[in-house]
């Protein structure tokens, strides 16, 4: 796996739930005290929380065995993480294959800048 999935499924996940926090868009949800807009962020600091990987994947090449064991599981976690998110909008134009695979699946297909 790499960088460019989670950036990838992190933009889509969060060009669901901005709109969600926009004035514009006549939502008073978000930033009250309601379940609702608590829940919302709840999600988006999940969302937040395990897209940020890049420090790990970095430092996967360079440790050692035993360390980068936990990397990889540490990563692969945050991916189901994501991945489950994302596959709430599985029906979405935006939705990519990519999202719906596992962390091991993408180990064998490097993702394209």
């Amino acid at each position: 796996m790499d960088v460019q999935h989670f950036e990838r499924i992190t933009a889509f996940i969060e060009a669901r739930l901005t709109p969600l926090f926009d004035a514009e868009t006549g939502s008073e949800r978000g930033f009250a005290m309601d379940d609702t807009s608590r829940a919302l962020r709840a999600l988006r600091n999940s969302v937040l929380e395990a897209s940020a990987v890049k420090g790990l994947i970095a430092t996967r090449e360079t440790a050692e065995p035993l360390l980068r064991k936990v990397i990889d599981q540490s990563v692969e976690h945050h991916w189901d993480v994501l991945r489950g998110i994302a596959r709430q909008w599985e029906d979405h134009a935006d939705f990519q294959r990519e999202f719906k695979r596992h962390a091991w699946e993408l180990d064998a297909a490097p993702a394209s800048a």
